[in-house]
């Protein structure tokens, strides 16, 4: 009984902190950073959360509730972790996963969503935007308008104009935004000035003149009221569009020709014959590009050579790069080379230089007319290294074997230096030549290690854009093919052109190219990961 009694006091009686705890406890707390931790802590997650308070106030303006809430919710939830005493792994990882959601899954995403929709060049905006802009471009003005006074008024960079209208009643308006009554400050019969605005002075008004005078502020909500326009900054007068739409029907009419455009789906208003009315708006068209993209006749010529060449790029690229590095990590790894450090520091040397940077100076000495290497090397020669279709290739490839050779020299170096010397001195003990130490011992287990790495590789030149835009831009141009293409582009070169060049730039299309090149290095690493396990079993 007394046993009992005394284990039960035992048991409540709170034991004191052993010498190792209490060492462990001012480990922790010297971790923790103390007092200047605590504060560095605290204005930095001060600075996150201004950031994130005027994201969702641009967001909420700009009616984009749903990324507005996601940075809500983010911002307090880093908040939590870091406040917290107990979520030391999340501490750790949530700066990581934030950027691999922003860097990486949401370009991702956001790719992939604009694949499927007709984003490009005259499809922007929404429908809305778009009948506003159709509206603005087509606006004459009104025979006998009166002359409304006007200041030009400044928001956060958004130009308004400061109407009196002839009742003496004060209104404001800007592109964006049709006339609306508001209490103002007058001179005289006119008002000058309004809260929340800045009124622009004679100086401001002539220095942005041509801003001023592409004002078109909608007289109301309804598009066909016209719109108040000023050629000087002080007196405005009104327009109205010779388009007229019909919200009901969705259509668009040319009240001068009396054509007829129609809302067909296709994101643009279209007449009978087919004409579409421009800009149109974006508007979601399924697996279209993606049909579009192997199916089209003008760009299936192009895109067969293209991805013919791009495959051909990137397998030469990652085997002569390798061989070439193999060839010289064995030769300067060899004990009886003296000079070897140094020698290897010349190695690497193109590695640190940056790679469009060396493809510039390159790009300068392959010039043909007064190119070093033409000129210098070769006495004056004209040799087409950049203009002629084969020996541009040619030339592409043996920059990037300039390029490329010191990352697998120095990657094939310290492969070759993990090898057990023991392996060798057996198999030459056995009689084995070197070839054969090579072939056989040295070569299988190198590519243990470096396998995983030649993927990579291949991936990489798949995706090589700096060193065909630097060089060659994608020249010589091919000039039968329908898109801005050339004889070196690989297909992420053609993609960028596709959406960036030339006078229609259609991002849904280069987006879905964009895809089917994710898809195909995915398929071909994966393949390639798997044949690469049956090398584990040298280990």
């Amino acid at each position: 009984m007394t046993t009992t009694i005394d284990e039960d006091v035992t048991a409540e009686t709170p034991q004191k902190p052993t010498n190792r705890q209490r060492r462990a406890a001012n480990i922790a707390d010297a971790a923790s950073g103390g007092l200047k931790m605590i504060l560095l802590k605290i204005v930095m997650l001060a600075i996150l959360d201004a950031i994130a308070v005027y994201a969702v106030f641009v967001l909420v303006m700009n009616n984009q509730w749903l990324v507005a809430a996601v940075v809500a919710v983010v911002a307090a939830a880093v908040n939590w972790i870091y406040f917290s005493r107990r979520k030391l792994p999340a501490k750790y990882l949530t700066p990581g996963l934030i950027f691999l959601v922003l860097f990486q899954v949401f370009v991702l995403v956001y790719t992939g969503y604009i694949a499927f929709t007709n984003y490009g060049t005259g499809h922007n905006g929404s429908k809305e935007q778009a009948v506003s802009s159709l509206m603005a471009s087509s606006l004459q003005r009104v025979e006998d308008s009166p002359a409304y006074p006007v200041t030009v008024v400044d928001r956060a960079g958004t130009l308004g104009l400061l109407v009196t209208d002839p009742d003496g009643d004060a209104l404001i308006g800007t592109n964006d935004t049709p006339l609306d009554e508001v209490d103002a400050e007058f001179d005289g019969e006119k008002a000058v000035a309004v809260d929340g605005w800045t009124t622009l002075q004679f100086a401001d008004v002539i220095a942005r003149t041509d801003e001023i005078t592409e004002l078109a502020v909608p007289v109301s909500d309804d598009p066909n009221d016209g719109a108040l326009r000023t050629p000087d900054g002080s007196s405005a007068y009104q327009y109205v569009s010779t388009l007229e739409y019909d919200e009901a029907s969705g259509t668009m009419t040319d009240v001068t020709t009396g054509t007829v455009y129609s809302d067909i789906g296709t994101g643009a208003f279209t007449s009978d014959d087919g004409e579409e009315l421009l800009p149109g708006w974006q508007i979601t068209v399924g697996f279209d590009n993606f049909v579009r993209a192997v199916t089209d006749p003008r760009l299936a010529q192009p895109l067969v050579y293209v991805t013919l060449w791009t495959f051909a790029f990137a397998l030469i690229s990652v085997a002569s790069t390798f061989f070439l590095g193999l060839f010289l990590a064995i030769v300067f790894n060899d004990v009886r080379m003296r000079g070897r450090r140094y020698y290897r520091v010349l190695m690497i040397l193109p590695y640190a230089i940056p790679s469009f940077l060396s493809a510039l100076i390159w790009a300068g000495m392959m010039n043909e007319s007064f190119g070093f290497i033409n000129q210098v090397l070769l006495g004056g020669a004209e040799i087409p290294w950049l203009t002629d279709p084969w020996v541009a290739k040619f030339s592409v490839l043996l920059v990037n074997l300039w390029l490329g050779f010191p990352y697998m020299f120095l990657v094939c170096m310290g492969a070759l230096q993990s090898i057990p010397d023991e392996l060798q001195e057996a198999a030459t003990v056995d009689g084995a030549k070197p070839w054969a130490v090579f072939r056989l011992i040295k070569l299988p287990l190198l590519l243990v290690t470096v396998a995983p790495l030649l993927i990579a590789s291949f991936a990489f030149n798949f995706n090589n854009f700096n060193t065909i835009y630097m060089l060659t831009d994608g020249g010589p141009r091919d000039s039968n093919a329908p898109i801005p293409v050339g004889f070196t582009d690989i297909l992420i070169t053609m993609v960028y052109k596709v959406a960036f060049t030339g006078q229609s730039r259609d991002y849904g299309l280069a987006s879905a190219y964009s895809i089917i090149i994710f898809i195909i290095v995915a398929v071909i690493a994966v393949i390639a990961f798997r044949r690469t396990k049956t090398l584990e079993e040298l280990n």
